[in-house]
């Protein structure tokens, strides 16, 4: 990349302060009162009655709206992609938000959960209408859309499954598809990881296994994982296998919470023997995008646009599931558009370059 200053306006970057009632008292104790960052177009302060699309970025696991309007070395920020794509004319002016979605548990899947908290009430039904009351929106589902990558390629899809009276388009960058292949493959580290925190500490010699888990009840942590938890979080750096299994637990979180269970929600495997537990992962699996699509496909087809896509080294094997995805889209009859790409699941801001422009098309004939 020719790094050289731009030359063509770059709008304004605007920090917006909101108090939600959704968010007060979450169960993990994250903040109610949020800053998000919002980018205004250049054309915003042309004219006093203009009216704007917008379009929401949902960042993935352990990311925060506002890391994407941060400086980047090597590499252009999000408005600054958008100011430059507006600029060339491949996209019509449009508003940016980003939200922040940040918690205790390294983020959220943007759906509700008694675990974690309604992020997908609070996306929804507060920062979309505190939006459009502070600012000249169009507002309208027709003229808004959201994309993500990663966690939050999979709230953009989910959202335009199960919210679409919110949201116009939608755009899907690597999100997590396939929790067989996604998710499933990683526990045993996250089993491993958690197993420090057993007590008793576990000592070398004679097992008795049968009498092990037995004193386990499935599914619900014995301590464990609620000791994990504490020592993470007094960390000043995590190592990346405990971000792992962070993330696992936050999964856990999102897609089996349980009020009674202790920390709020369930696990899908064996502590100790690292057995499958198939009333669990049930749970899991209702919230996999490809197996959505079926009951969800009417809501598919009132959108005005989806683009989905996936680099076909996804270190995570995302790939797959993007292509199951995709399959089932078509299987009924679902209109979007899916792309591959030489690439993996990390450092792909530039297909940007792609959904955005496409959201715009879109949304247009909506301004």
């Amino acid at each position: 990349m020719t790094l050289k200053r731009a030359t063509w306006p770059q709008g304004e970057l605007l920090v917006v302060e909101h108090d939600s009632q959704i968010l007060r008292d979450n169960p993990l104790g994250d903040p109610h009162i949020r800053r998000h960052h919002v980018w205004l177009p250049p054309q915003y302060n042309r004219s006093r009655n203009k009216r704007f699309p917008v379009f929401y970025d949902l960042v993935g696991y352990t990311g925060s709206g506002p890391s994407h309007t941060a400086w980047r070395n090597f590499d252009e920020n999000v408005p600054e992609r958008a100011a430059r794509l507006i600029h060339a004319r491949r996209m019509a002016p449009a508003i940016l938000v980003f939200p922040d979605c940040f918690t205790a548990l390294g983020g959220n899947q943007y759906i509700n959960s008694s675990a974690i908290g309604n992020y997908a009430d609070y996306l929804t039904r507060e920062i979309i209408p505190f939006v459009d009351g502070e600012l000249r929106t169009l507002a309208s589902r027709d003229a808004r859309g959201c994309f993500g990558k990663s966690s939050g390629g999979y709230g953009a899809i989910v959202h335009g499954m199960k919210y679409p009276k919110y949201w116009g388009a939608v755009a899907d960058h690597s999100g997590d598809a396939y929790f067989d292949f996604v998710y499933r493959a990683d526990w045993p580290n996250t089993l491993n990881a958690l197993a420090k925190y057993r007590r008793p500490a576990r000592k070398a010699g004679p097992v008795d296994i049968g009498r092990a888990t037995a004193q386990l009840q499935p599914g619900l942590d014995d301590g464990r994982v609620k000791r994990f938890l504490q020592a993470f979080w007094a960390k000043e750096k995590p190592e990346g296998k405990e971000v792992m299994c962070l993330m696992n637990l936050a999964m856990a979180a999102s897609y089996d919470p349980d009020p009674a269970a202790p920390n709020g929600f369930r696990l899908p495997f064996n502590l100790e023997t690292g057995e499958l537990i198939p009333g669990r992962w049930r749970r899991w699996l209702a919230h996999d995008p490809i197996h959505m699509v079926k009951k969800y496909r009417a809501n598919l087809k009132s959108l005005r646009g989806i683009f989905v896509d996936c680099g076909w080294r996804d270190q995570y094997h995302i790939h797959y599931g993007t292509r199951l995805l995709s399959q089932e889209l078509a299987k009924y009859g679902v209109t979007h558009t899916y792309e591959e790409f030489d690439d993996t699941h990390s450092g792909i801001d530039y297909r940007m370059d792609r959904s955005l422009p496409f959201l715009s098309r879109a949304l247009a004939r909506a301004g």
